[in-house]
C-alpha cells in the first residue's frame, strides 16, 4: 500500500474513532434527566472510579486525537520511509498507545483529587459560592500557566512534529512506545490546567470540551498558536477574576443549598 494513501488511513481513521467519541458524550449529554445533570456537577460526576476512568478516556479521544494527528502522521511517515529501506516497521498505534497511557495515568490522578475535593468539601460544608469562588482560583491558575515559560516550552515542542521526531527518536516497538509517552508528557505539559478548568465549569460539559478542544488545536497547528496561548490565558484570568466577584458566572454553580457530595 502506498504510504500516502496509508497516511489517509490513518487520518481518517483518528478522524471516526474522534468523532464516535464526540458523538457518544453528546448523547450521553442529551439522555441525562435532572438528577444526573446535577450529578454531572459534582467533580466525580457521582461515578465510581472505573466509570470516571472509562468517560475520561472517551473524552481524551475526543479531545486529544484531533490535536495529535500531526505528530502521529509524522510518526508514521518516518516508520514507512524506514519499512521501504527493509528496515523494522512498527505500526504507529504503538505509539498511540504510549501518547494514551499518559492520560490514562492523568484520569487515576484526576479521579483521586476530584474524590478527595468531594470528601473535604462534604466534611466541612462548603457553600457553594465559595465553591465556585475555588474554581474561579482554578481557572485564573490556568490562565496563569498559559503566559508561563513552561507552557511555551511544551507548546514549541507540540508545535514541530519533525523537532520531536529528530530528538526524541526510539527505534524498535518499546521505542515508538517511549515516543508516545514522552510526546504525551509533552502535551500534558502544554494542557493539564486548561483540563483542570473543566472541572469547575462541568467535567461533563461538552461545550466547554470543544472550546478546549479547538484552544488546544490552534495553539498546535495555527502559525500564531503562541499568541493564542497567550490571548486565551489573559481571558482565563479575567474570568476566573470575574467568578470570584460574581460566582454565579460558573456554569457549575447551584444557587440552592450547600454542596453535598457523595
Amino acid at each position: 500500500m502506498a504510504p500516502t494513501l496509508q497516511r489517509y488511513i490513518i487520518l481518517a481513521l483518528l478522524i471516526a474513532i474522534a468523532a464516535a467519541a464526540w458523538s457518544l458524550l453528546i448523547w450521553e449529554q442529551m439522555g441525562m434527566d435532572a438528577d444526573m445533570r446535577m450529578e454531572m456537577y459534582a467533580l466525580t460526576m457521582g461515578m465510581k472510579a472505573p466509570l470516571f476512568l472509562a468517560v475520561w478516556m472517551i473524552m481524551m479521544i475526543a479531545m486529544m486525537f484531533p490535536t495529535a494527528a500531526p505528530m502521529i502522521l509524522t510518526f508514521h511517515q518516518v516508520q514507512a520511509g524506514k519499512q521501504g529501506r527493509g528496515e523494522t516497521f512498527v505500526s504507529s498505534w504503538v505509539f498511540v498507545a504510549g501518547y494514551m497511557l499518559v492520560w490514562g495515568v492523568m484520569g487515576v490522578i484526576a479521579f483521586a483529587g476530584a474524590a478527595g475535593a468531594e470528601m473535604l468539601a462534604g466534611r466541612v460544608g462548603l457553600s457553594t459560592a465559595t465553591a465556585a469562588r475555588i474554581g474561579g482560583a482554578l481557572l485564573m491558575i490556568g490562565g496563569a500557566y498559559q503566559l508561563s515559560p513552561l507552557k511555551d516550552l511544551c507548546l514549541a515542542k507540540c508545535r514541530t512534529p519533525i523537532g520531536f521526531i529528530l530528538t526524541s527518536w526510539r527505534d524498535g516497538y518499546w521505542g515508538a512506545v517511549r515516543m508516545g509517552l514522552e510526546h504525551g508528557l509533552f502535551c500534558l505539559g502544554c494542557c493539564w490546567l486548561l483540563f483542570l478548568a473543566l472541572f469547575p465549569l462541568g467535567i461533563m460539559n461538552v461545550a466547554a470540551m470543544a472550546v478546549v478542544t479547538l484552544l488546544i488545536f490552534a495553539e498546535k497547528t495555527l502559525p500564531s498558536g503562541g499568541g493564542i496561548a497567550k490571548v486565551s490565558g489573559i481571558a482565563l484570568l479575567l474570568y476566573g477574576a470575574a467568578v470570584l466577584v460574581f460566582p454565579q458566572a460558573l456554569p457549575t454553580f447551584q444557587p440552592v443549598g450547600a454542596i453535598t457530595m457523595n
